[in-house]
């Protein structure tokens, strides 16, 4: 598909709760990824790109290049199951939440800044790993860009 004017790549969405981006192609048109929740790779997903520019629902909302690293960690983090130094990092994550929850309060600024932190560093590896895979939608540079 070709961009519409004005179009900034990458652009970040929620799409029915999933993390989706939208990034340019090689000949300058736009492709669609969609986090998979089984895998925590990424699912071609062009056929959402109209969705996600022009029509208005509910279920599509803009996200922050952050706000999509912080969404796609903490679904990672919460479907995905393994071993290894991510996985580590993901049950501090889960650690810190789950005490929160226990204790029926609201995160400290810290807590937020360490779990935001946290995440910022799983997407980096997870990325770079899905990389070495193989997976085309990989960008481990979106969390050094913007």
């Amino acid at each position: 598909m070709s961009r519409p004017k004005g179009l900034v790549l990458p652009a970040f969405f929620s799409y029915y709760d999933s993390p989706v981006k939208l990034v340019e192609t090689a000949d300058g048109g736009i492709a669609a990824w969609r986090l998979s929740k089984d895998s925590g790779g990424w699912k071609p997903a062009n056929e959402l790109i109209d969705k996600l520019l022009f029509i208005e629902d509910d279920e599509v909302n803009r996200l922050t290049r952050n706000e999509f690293i912080q969404r796609t960690e903490h679904d990672r983090g919460y479907y995905l199951r393994g071993d290894g130094p991510i996985f580590a990092l993901y049950e501090t994550v889960r650690a810190i939440t789950d005490a929160q929850a226990s204790e029926r309060r609201y995160p400290t600024p810290e807590e937020i800044a360490l779990v935001a932190g946290i995440r910022r560093r799983t997407f980096v590896m997870f990325e770079e790993q899905l990389q070495r895979a193989g997976d085309p939608g990989a960008d481990p540079s979106l969390a050094s860009e913007g």
